[in-house]
């Protein structure tokens, strides 16, 4: 027992390895004043003022944070009433229908992005944000619906009863009971909505237009040129963020509690 238990510590120990020890050296050599990493030059904030002089990478990420919190949004919205519904329905055909609103997340995103792009060209829609929010809103559905119908397993219909039986219409007690008891898998789902938008390449790069770049597709472009400062620098300022709100919504669940 003693040799297994040592045994998972030292595989446990090399995955963490492997994991963090490519995150490690992007953030160090973000701060070296060499352009090469292969010489370390000083400590230095030299690509980060340099990413943030670049309009080309400014103007991605805007359009990047703005794409993701509007289909971010409206799959919110879209897969909270489309969980309660499917919950609440009584349809032969239900599983049917959960079957199909899964599909976006299991279907490869390069047939996804053709799928778009045809659907898109067809109804003569120019490609650009507003092709983009679609498409996004599509495929973060299901990772919002998947959680708030685990969430709604979980719930006593008790609640909702009670209230019902004290006079509250349905809209009242969707508001007032359902909604704050489903918001903690709103909001973790909407997180991960928002991960995998801010996250897509191939998709993005079937459905936007020639003049609007996100930032992976920004990213993606330079990479043929090789990994630059300021890319590093972009990474970890994005890791940054991402572990600021990861802390600030373990704070917000303390403090409910």
């Amino acid at each position: 027992m003693k040799k297994n238990g040592k045994f998972s510590k030292v595989y446990l120990g090399i995955i963490l390895l492997f994991i963090y020890l490519p995150i490690f050296f992007v953030v160090m050599y973000s701060f070296n004043e060499s352009k090469s990493t292969a010489v370390w030059g000083g400590l230095s904030f030299k690509w980060y003022k340099d990413l943030l002089r670049d309009r080309d990478i400014m103007e991605a990420l805007r359009n990047s944070l703005v794409l993701g919190v509007i289909s971010c949004f409206t799959s919110a919205v879209i897969g909270t009433v489309g969980a309660v519904g499917m919950a609440r329905s009584h349809l032969r055909m239900k599983g049917v229908v959960e079957y199909v609103a899964r599909l976006p997340i299991m279907i490869p995103e390069i047939i996804l992005g053709m799928v778009f792009m045809a659907f898109f060209s067809l109804m003569n829609l120019p490609f650009g944000m507003v092709t983009l929010v679609i498409a996004h809103t599509a495929f973060c559905i299901p990772y919002i619906l998947m959680m708030v119908k685990a969430r709604l397993v979980g719930m006593d219909p008790s609640l909702e009863e009670a209230a019902r039986d004290l006079g509250a219409s349905s809209m009242r007690t969707f508001m007032d009971i359902t909604l704050p008891l489903l918001m903690p898998a709103v909001l973790s789902g909407s997180l991960l909505a928002f991960a995998m938008s801010l996250d897509d390449v191939v998709i993005s790069i079937f459905v936007t237009g020639p003049r609007l770049n996100t930032l992976p597709i920004k990213v993606y472009s330079q990479m043929k040129f090789g990994v630059t400062p300021e890319i590093n620098a972009l990474c970890t300022l994005m890791l940054g963020a991402t572990l600021l709100v990861l802390f600030l919504y373990s704070l917000l669940k303390r403090l409910h509690k």
